[in-house]
């Protein structure tokens, strides 16, 4: 569960009932799903999840570009696209329900349109891989986040939770470690080198 220092500052957060978007961050595997649904059990009825895998290019594009076996760099998300969605969740229009897509890891293809955010739900927790990052689209993200918290695990647990994630979803042990360390460990690297643009640092216990 989330200890009370992290509850008084979500609690803070939304005080005021004014819109807030907190963002977490970290590499794959670190436990930022699992962060974003204790935070939703936390505040009920006062926080939506809008997760950045909304934003994963669809397969046939990735084909198309030749990135489908680089699928989670930073270059195989409509990074723009998060951006803008950002935007309008910051600044609904009076009574504008916006909607953002989900991404569905047992078609390993984002749904458009699939969650609600509602004008009155005060905080909107978006969890990625890049919010942090400082180039190209990405580096409009950290602007439009009221906080930024990162997120981090034992390296070794996290590492096996990617491997038995890609085998629960299709893939042999042999080409989900291999996946592991050909494509997520290169990506880990990358977001590890913008923790210091978070505002704290959320690690779970080994």
């Amino acid at each position: 569960m989330i200890e009370d220092p992290f509850l008084a500052r979500l609690e803070q957060l939304v005080a005021d009932g004014q819109r807030r978007i907190l963002g977490l961050v970290g590499a794959p595997g670190a436990g930022k799903s699992t962060l974003a649904e204790q935070i939703l059990e936390a505040l009920p009825g006062r926080a939506v999840v809008v997760p950045m895998d909304g934003f994963h290019l669809a397969n046939v594009e990735l084909e198309r570009l030749g990135r489908a076996s680089r699928k989670g760099a930073e270059d195989t998300f409509d990074s723009a696209g998060y951006v803008a969605l950002l935007s309008r969740l910051r600044a609904p229009r009076h009574g504008e329900t916006v909607y953002a897509p989900a991404f569905r890891r047992e078609i390993e293809e984002p749904i458009a349109g699939a969650i609600p955010v509602s004008p009155d739900v005060p905080l909107v927790v978006t969890e990625g891989n890049y919010l942090l990052l400082e180039r190209g689209h990405w580096k409009a993200v950290r602007p439009l986040l009221d906080e930024a918290w990162y997120v981090e695990v034992d390296p070794e647990l996290r590492r096996q939770r990617l491997v038995d994630r890609h085998i629960r979803f299709g893939r042999d042990e042999d080409a989900a470690r291999k996946w592991v360390q050909q494509t997520d460990e290169p990506n880990a690297v990358l977001i590890d080198s913008t923790r210091d643009r978070a505002d704290l640092v959320f690690r779970w216990p080994s």
